[in-house]
């Protein structure tokens, strides 16, 4: 009897060949390389790192050489380049004839005021001056009535002197032939002295009397000329309760209403001319002392830049700012003329450019917070997946770039975010 056993069923395996297995081995050896150095270059990374970072969380920038622009962007008001306000010249009743946004021309009656004590002192003026002048034509015939008498006195006291010489002559010839006493000689030599005297005196009264009457005329004429300028000036004032407008524009607002009482120097109304504008511009105080009057601007309207200049700089710092102006230029490089914008409206907000140097071929690297964390001092330049703090110099910087003068060099990639979380750490991970 025989027993069947299981042998039928065993498979025959084949031995692997070695050169099979050697190409295994070969393969997991280079894998196993492969791992060890990868992992090698980040462990050696890791233990020479102060700290680590996540690439996600930081802003790269590459460091150019280019045009350097260093400018200052600040917001513009539109202001009418010329916009006189007009004051009450004295206290009375206004009345307008214009009203608010009406195109007036230059010179064109705009309002006028009634005001009573003005107009009477101008008549009190008037009158005074009259009164002036008929007292210098007094004066003035009073002189030459004196002038008469003190001229008829020195002419009776030449005839009576011309008469003395006569009866002297007589009175010679006669004592001569011992025809009268030596009384009646001397008498007739007096009598000659005696008229002499009186036409000399009579000469120099009517002298002294024609200088004290043209002192009196002089002294009344220039009280008629101070009173001529007083009736002046009040007329002038007169005058000016006419309001004109002392440009071509259109009325703004007016500051007070139809027939109320003003006071003098109060304000009533002002005149816009529309033909040019400029824009008042506040500039931050850290900005003052770079700025200088005519450096160029560039003003933003409507996706178009339009050249302007700085024209004014205000001394006065106020509220951590500084007030300035800006023209639209009128021509420009090339000599040509140039339009200003149209469109603008009074107290219009635009975006002013204001350039204050410009270099060529300087290295520059994008604005960015990292300039705050150091103080513009050190920077984190990236090589490989490291990223290493070393010292820079900055120099200008613009609103959106930095001028680098050392430490950096062209295509060194940059952090440029803020790097307080490092805390100064000298070598940083980043972790992809």
């Amino acid at each position: 009897m025989n027993i069947t056993d299981t042998s039928a069923q065993d498979t025959v395996l084949e031995k692997p060949s070695s050169k099979k297995n050697l190409w295994v081995v070969v393969a997991v050896l280079f894998l196993c390389a492969t791992l060890i150095y990868v992992f090698w270059s980040a462990l050696r990374n890791w233990s020479s790192a102060d700290t680590s970072l996540s690439m996600q969380n930081v802003r790269v920038a590459t460091v150019t050489v280019k045009d350097f622009v260093r400018d200052l962007s600040v917001q513009g008001r539109v202001v009418a380049a010329v916009s006189p306000r007009l004051y009450s010249p004295a206290q009375g009743t206004i009345t307008f004839e214009v009203d608010a946004g009406d195109k007036v021309e230059k010179g064109q009656l705009l309002a006028s005021i009634d005001s009573p004590e003005l107009t009477n002192q101008l008549k009190q003026e008037e009158s005074s001056l009259q009164r002036n002048k008929l007292e210098l034509d007094r004066q003035r015939i009073q002189g030459k009535k004196l002038a008469l008498e003190k001229q008829k006195a020195a002419d009776l006291a030449k005839v009576a002197t011309v008469a003395a010489e006569r009866e002297k002559r007589r009175a010679d010839n006669a004592y001569a032939t011992h025809a009268i006493s030596q009384i009646d000689f001397e008498k007739a030599q007096d009598d000659l002295k005696n008229a002499q005297l009186v036409l000399k005196h009579a000469l120099q009264d009517a002298s002294l009397d024609q200088e004290s009457l043209d002192f009196e005329l002089k002294t009344q004429q220039l009280l008629v000329e101070r009173q001529a300028l007083r009736v002046s000036e009040t007329k002038r004032q007169v005058d000016q309760l006419l309001v004109r407008s002392p440009v071509d524009g259109i009325v703004g607002n007016l500051a007070v209403q139809q027939k109320n009482q003003v006071s003098k120097n109060q304000p009533i109304l002002s005149v816009v001319d529309l033909s040019e504008f400029e824009l008042d511009v506040d500039i931050p105080e850290s900005y003052a002392d770079d700025l200088a009057i005519g450096m160029d601007a560039q003003v933003s309207l409507n996706g178009q830049q339009y050249a302007a200049v700085l024209v004014t700089i205000s001394p006065e710092i106020e509220n951590n700012q500084v007030a300035g102006r800006v023209r639209f230029a009128k021509q420009n490089q090339q000599g040509e003329a140039l339009q200003q914008p149209e469109g603008l409206r009074q107290n219009q907000r635009l975006s002013t450019r204001i350039l204050m140097e410009n270099k060529s071929s300087v290295l520059t690297l994008p604005r960015g917070q990292f300039l705050q964390s150091d103080n513009g001092r050190y920077a984190y330049v990236i090589k490989d997946d490291m990223a290493l703090r070393q010292p820079i110099t900055i120099g200008a910087r613009s609103l959106s770039e930095v001028e680098i003068l050392a430490g950096l060099a062209q295509g060194d990639q940059v952090i440029i975010s803020s790097t307080d979380a490092l805390d100064g750490a000298e070598s940083v991970l980043l972790a992809r």
